[in-house]
């Protein structure tokens, strides 16, 4: 996109919002536009941004986004605290919760193990990790299965062996209503894998 055109506040505001994930130049300068055209929307927006960046923070148990310390879950009388669950960011313990199905605590790591990116074990929330072990009877490692997700569960699983606890790696495979026709390889070995007596 051609910047030359445009006065230099403009230029900030759509280079600002293309670093954002999955926005492009092109959808970048949509939304500059259409916020200088929708000055109260503008308006609106900043406001928001300004309340969840002064009033969110990490809780200092679990690592995931929260207004009170310590979160909702982990000051949960309801919850199983035998039962603890590794995910990549505060997202992902959204989507676990969604299911209705998990009961257990959460130790968000805040990203993955990627040495391409210059991303190692100092820069993931691991340091409470191993003081959390104490009345935990299984770890279940929920990190996605990419290349980056599987060394994290590893590295993860292999630090946790000393521990004596019980490591477990949530199951991937085919999903439900898709085709075996359409899946690749990998998902297809994942689900063999995971397979389960009926």
């Amino acid at each position: 996109m051609d910047f030359m055109y445009y006065p230099q506040p403009l230029s900030d505001l759509i280079v600002a919002f293309s670093r954002l994930p999955g926005i492009g130049p092109k959808t970048a300068g949509r939304l500059a536009f259409y916020l200088l055209q929708h000055s109260e929307d503008a308006q609106e927006l900043a406001q928001t941004i300004g309340a969840a960046l002064e009033n969110i923070k990490q809780c200092t148990i679990c690592g995931n986004y929260t207004e009170a310390d310590p979160c909702k879950i982990c000051s949960g009388e309801r919850r199983d605290k035998s039962l603890l669950c590794i995910v990549e960011q505060p997202r992902d313990v959204v989507a676990l919760e969604k299911t209705g199905e998990y009961r257990g605590m959460y130790h968000v790591l805040h990203g993955v193990l990627s040495p391409m990116e210059g991303v190692g074990p100092d820069h993931l929330n691991l340091s409470g990790l191993f003081g959390r072990l104490e009345g935990i009877c299984e770890v279940v490692l929920a990190v996605n299965p990419t290349v980056e997700g599987e060394a994290t569960a590893l590295y993860i699983a292999k630090l946790l062996k000393p521990f004596g606890v019980k490591v477990t790696r949530i199951a991937h495979g085919l999903p439900v209503g898709g085709d075996l026709e359409y899946a690749d390889e990998v998902t297809i070995a994942r689900a063999l894998e995971g397979r389960r007596q009926l």
